[in-house]
This record gives structure tokens, sequence and C-alpha cells, in this order.
């Protein structure tokens, strides 16, 4: 078996990555310390798949070993001494060590306790069999597998396994990326987990908003976010996050048409459209209750107020002006949202016209050539430049003579 996953490592992971982590083994071993390589890149490459996340476990002084590696291989080293955390980055690479640990937790959902452990007692704190997997990386035994919970053949059934049944009440987090494991791959979670989780998922509530948020940030960075949403929602996991939150057959409609303009729509867009159902109290309660960053937040809120504009955008014959004047004050994200979601033809066509032209769309006169011209300063120089950019979007002048034309027409007339 061990030579099998050599084969399996040489073929799926870099060079450089081989050439790393043979390094930091051969270190390990002269200072007579245990060192694995852990994690999704072990699932990875004995699932025949790349991964260049490379997290090393070590039984002793990470930070002791990771000073020596980055000083033999000339990488950037962060150390958090704190947490027995180290990270080395090259030039193409960034590495992980840490000191094998054990956990507890005092409570549902609060963050666990550890304590220096052995690579046994560092497995067993992980989520699923099939992360739960370490391969050793001392030269006499570089390559040798060590699977104490059954991940290989839980690979090999398709199967996303729990490691005992407290897990989900230790951390319920972990449901969340248990739908995450099983859309990414096409597993299925094996029949005592799903149990376990549906009798779990009030436990939700004893995560912080952050954590949950971090979650979901996770799912929406999946090629299809929708596949785990809409399993999320099948298993009650939305409602916990939010009661009116829905992973539908409209969430995958408007993820896909999000796709349709860019390959990897970004989580403010995903965050948008997956909360364009609530209304701007609930929204409110969303971002409050997930503490979502500000950027976001503001993506998020734009959408649900837009869309109370909607009805506004659906009267025949409206200006692109009167468009702009409805949409200025959105982020363009929120907009692009609001076209996704609206069900009418017109109100999408001319939020993408918005998008593409109309938000664009500068005049050639700026302020100080409109007072040469004889506009006062003040409330009447910016009325005279909105009179401008407006008749510019309506089609109503073209050059910059047109604009000097309508500026002394505007002055002769009084206004």
């Amino acid at each position: 078996m061990s030579r099998n996953v050599i084969n399996q490592m040489e073929q799926y992971l870099s060079p450089e990555s081989l050439d790393l982590i043979q390094k930091a083994g051969a270190l390990a071993a002269e200072k007579r310390l245990g060192i694995y390589l852990v994690g999704g890149v072990v699932r990875d490459v004995l699932l025949g798949q790349a991964n260049s996340d490379l997290d090393l476990v070590v039984e002793g002084n990470a930070v002791g070993l990771a000073e020596s590696l980055a000083g033999e291989v000339g990488g950037r080293l962060v150390v958090h001494r704190r947490f027995g955390t180290a990270k080395i980055r090259t030039e193409n690479l960034t590495i992980d060590l840490a000191m094998a640990r054990a956990e507890t937790y005092a409570r549902p959902g609060a963050l666990p306790s550890v304590r220096p452990g052995s690579i046994q007692d560092d497995l067993a704190r992980r989520d699923f069999t099939i992360n739960a997997m370490a391969l050793r990386l001392d030269p006499a035994s570089f390559g040798k597998l060590m699977d104490p919970f059954g991940g290989q053949k839980d690979l090999a059934n398709k199967l996303i396994r729990v490691l005992h049944d407290r897990s989900f009440i230790d951390d319920a987090t972990r449901m969340l990326r248990a739908v995450r494991y099983e859309q990414r791959f096409s597993f299925r979670l094996e029949a005592a987990t799903e149990k376990l989780l549906r009798q779990n998922v009030a436990m939700l509530g004893t995560i912080s908003g952050d954590r949950i948020r971090h979650e979901l940030e996770l799912i929406l960075k999946e090629e299809y976010p929708e596949k785990a949403l809409g399993r999320a929602g099948d298993l009650g996991l939305l409602g916990e996050v939010h009661p009116a939150l829905e992973g539908n057959g409209r969430l995958e409609k408007r993820f896909e048409k999000a796709r349709e303009g860019s390959s990897a729509p970004s989580p403010a867009l995903y965050f948008a459209l997956l909360t364009c159902s609530l209304s701007i109290k609930e929204v409110e309660d969303f971002v409050a209750r997930l503490r979502v960053p500000g950027s976001v937040s503001r993506v998020i809120l734009d959408t649900a107020r837009l869309r109370g504009q909607m009805p506004s955008l659906d009267v025949r014959d409206l200006s692109p002006s009167a468009v702009f004047e409805l949409a200025q004050g959105y982020s363009p994200t929120a907009v692009l949202a609001c076209a996704i979601v609206a069900d009418s033809a017109l109100v999408q066509e001319r939020l993408a016209l918005y998008l593409t032209r109309w938000r664009h769309v500068r005049t050639a006169l700026d302020g100080s050539t409109l007072q040469r011209l004889g506009v006062p300063s003040g409330p009447r120089l910016g009325q005279m430049l909105k009179v401008l950019h407006d008749a510019k979007l309506d089609g109503k002048i073209e050059s910059q003579e047109d604009e000097i034309e309508l500026v002394q027409r505007w002055l002769s007339q009084g206004r």
C-alpha cells in the first residue's frame, strides 16, 4: 500500500510540493520528531485529484522545525507560538505546520480546549473519516498511510461519515461542511451520520455568527454552491441560519444566471442572491446575526432596497436618466443581483444597460468649465451638471459643442 500511495503522491503533488515535504521529513527525522501530511491533501491524493494545500502535523516542536525548514528552503516564515503553528511561504507554495494536539469541548459550540498530543489524537479531533487520514513523511516510512477510522474505505464507497456520535454537538459547523463535501464529491451522507445531523440541526444555534458565515463563504466558493445550499435547505440547516432562507430551484436558476457573465461570481453577489427573497428587516437581521463585513453587507442591503424600487423600473417610457436616478445610489453588484432576480424582461434590460453603459456616461464639461461659461457656483452649478448629464444619457446631446450650446441656452433663459 505504501508504494501505491507514493505513486499517487508523485502523480498528484507538484514536484516542488513533493520536494518540500521530503525535506521536512528528513529534518524531522534528524530532530527525532514525528511528521505527517494530513487533511484534504491526503484525501485528494487518494481520490486522484491535485491539491496544493500542504498541511503538516508534527509530534513535538512544530515551530522549531518550521524555522529550520524555512532556513533550508529560503521561504518566508510566519509563526504563532501561542498556538504552536507556523506558515512558510515560498515563491509558489504555502506550507502549514502545526503541533499535534488533542481537543476537548467544554460545551456545545464552544471553541475547543487543546493540549499537545499524538498523531492519533490529532486525527481523532477531525470532522469526517475522509479527512482523518495521514501520510508519514519520515524517510524510513515515507508515504505510509495512517487511516484509523476507515477513511479510505469511505472514499471508495463515496460516504461522508463523522468520527463519533457527539461530532455535530461538539461543533455544529461540521453539518455545513458535511453538505459541502457531499455535494463537491457527489458523495452521500452515511446513514447514521445523516440521522445524527437531522437530530442535531438545532445545534447550529450554539455557533457564533462569524463561524456560520465562514462556512457559508466556503460553500459559496464551490463550483456549484447551489447544490450544497439546496441540500442544506432540505436538511433544515438553512432554516436554522435564518427561517426565511430557501435553497430551492429558484436559487439554482439565479446562481446559474450569475455564472453566465462570470465564471466565478463574488461571494457578495451569491449572498445577495441567497437573501433576495427576504424582507429588508429580515436582511438586516441576517447581516447582524452573521456579522457580515461592511462591503458585503452593503451589497446585501442594497439589493433588498433596490428590489423595493423594481415596480418603478417597470414603467413604460422611462428615460435612461430616470433609470440612472433610481439605480445610481446602489452598488453595481446589487444592481446585477436585482437584474438577475427581476421577473420583468424590461427591468432586466434596463438594469443591464445601466451596468454596461449608462453608469459610465460622463459629460465633457466639468464644474470649473461651467463657471467660466458663467454658471454661478453653488446649487445652480450642481443643477446644471445634472441637466447636462441627463441630456447626454437621454441622447439629447452628443458633443462638447452640444453641451456648451445647452449651457448657453439655459443661461439665456435666466434659469
